[in-house]
């Protein structure tokens, strides 16, 4: 069977994605002609955040944040590129 579609709303132009649960954010960023651009976070099920990074033209650029469980920054990366 297939996974369930994840609710999304789009609010202030942000668009915002949830866990199956329907009520937990996933993530939150802006889409641009159907890609993602600009700053993204993600996010755990127990609303802690995951990562977070920029994207242009729907390429992930710049530095990448992983947080721990407990919102402390874990690891960062360096996709290349410059963020807009």
């Amino acid at each position: 069977m297939a996974a369930a579609e994840k609710k999304t709303e789009i609010i202030d132009g942000y668009t915002i994605k949830y866990h199956a649960n329907g009520k937990t954010r996933w993530s939150k960023g802006k889409v641009e002609d159907g890609q993602p651009v600009g700053y993204w976070e993600w996010y755990r099920v127990d609303a802690t955040i995951k990562r977070s990074g920029h994207f242009r033209n729907g390429e992930p650029v710049g530095e990448w944040t992983t947080y721990d469980k407990h919102g402390e920054v874990y690891k960062v990366t360096d996709r290349g590129g410059e963020t807009d």
